[in-house]
């Protein structure tokens, strides 16, 4: 274990260049340490599940869905304890280190509001055309399903291959999440992060391992192409006549997104 007031974002962009990730024992756990798993969660971005039901509530426009509006209350909203979850991962020096990515443009929000209030969402970390899913939260009936739902918009829109769910749960593996051998996402990871687009097993066949070792490829080094997180804000203009500038801050309507989705799952 290591204390830090917040972990260096050169540090914690280069952990994720390798596969791991920080994680703490509890929310008031003071200390963080690395995480590497053996089995990996991955969403393919061609292989959303929206399923007729979520597909209602997206075009319904229940919720108003931003996108880096209030990224430091979604984190702190994925740390708070729930009935369902009475602690998290989630310390101090987790909420310090990636408010400081997000004030550097590597990290985003997704949120879902409800009658004014936060209601959900997710956040994550992008490098290259990677995006790292680090968390996202609940406190209305399908709320993080339909921030995900533009998530992943949002990536296909702005030309991301990755999307990255760290551990596979119920959740979403019913909307198409995937797990998958480290070795394995480390050669997708390496792949997008060099130029490609993911599908290359580069270490297919390979050992289970740390980082490099593990594909038998050298980890790809900066500069990265970035995917474009506002892609989806000129496609949605372009559908939707009606998404003007009094939702400059707000991910397109409801239909955009599943259309969007529709034709590329």
């Amino acid at each position: 274990m290591k204390h830090f007031e917040s972990i260096d974002p050169a540090l914690l962009l280069s952990a994720y260049a390798q596969g791991i990730f920080p994680m703490a024992d509890g929310a008031d756990d003071p200390s963080v340490h690395w995480v590497e798993p053996r089995l990996r969660a991955i969403l393919p971005l061609d292989g959303f599940h929206l399923s007729h039901s979520l597909k209602k509530v997206i075009v319904s426009d229940r919720f108003r869905v931003t996108t880096d509006t209030a990224f430091a209350d979604m984190v702190a909203l994925c740390a708070a304890p729930a009935d369902d979850r009475p602690t998290t991962w989630i310390n101090p020096v987790i909420r310090a280190s990636y408010d400081r990515l997000f004030q550097l443009g590597h990290a985003h929000s997704v949120e879902c509001w409800l009658d004014g209030e936060l209601a959900g969402g997710l956040y994550g970390v992008t490098l290259g055309r990677a995006f790292f899913g680090e968390s996202m939260v609940s406190r209305a009936r399908d709320a993080s399903k339909v921030a995900l739902a533009h998530l992943v918009a949002r990536l296909i829109a702005g030309g991301w291959k990755l999307l990255d769910c760290q551990f596979i749960t119920p959740h979403l593996a019913s909307l198409g999440a995937i797990e998958i051998r480290q070795a394995d996402y480390l050669a997708r990871l390496y792949s997008v992060l060099a130029g490609g687009d993911g599908g290359a097993a580069l270490g297919a066949g390979a050992g289970a391992g740390t980082t490099g070792g593990a594909t038998g490829v050298a980890v790809p080094s900066p500069p990265f192409v970035a995917g474009d997180w506002g892609a989806l804000d000129a496609f949605g203009a372009a559908a939707a006549p009606d998404f003007g500038a009094e939702r400059a801050t707000g991910s397109p309507p409801g239909y955009v997104i599943a259309q969007l989705l529709t034709k590329t799952s």
